[in-house]
């Protein structure tokens, strides 16, 4: 999970980074701009490259990476955001881990 905290400064970056790609068609650049601009996970995906996050780490191959962006409320002390809801597992206390 990822909160970005200003939405403009990402865009911003991104309409930058495609700009200085002086190897980008022009039509591409039209429909990545228009996509950066709609999308903040698309501004994201212009800023950072998962093969860079994660090319190096031993016994990954990573095949496909792919971006999704959803706007939520997240409140970090509520109880729907015990982290270990999904994988059937509680907290560390709870498992005898802490």
């Amino acid at each position: 999970m990822v909160e970005i905290e200003n939405v403009e400064t990402v865009t911003g970056a991104a309409l930058r980074r495609i700009a200085d790609d002086s190897d980008m068609p022009a039509d591409e650049r039209v429909h990545a701009e228009s996509a950066v601009t709609e999308d903040t996970a698309e501004a994201l995906a212009y800023l950072v490259d998962p093969f860079d996050l994660i090319g190096e780490v031993p016994g990954v191959d990573l095949a496909q990476a792919s971006w999704s962006s959803e706007s939520i409320d997240y409140d970090p002390d509520s109880p729907e955001w015990d982290l270990g809801e999904d994988d059937g597992r509680g907290n560390d206390e709870e498992d005898g881990l802490g």
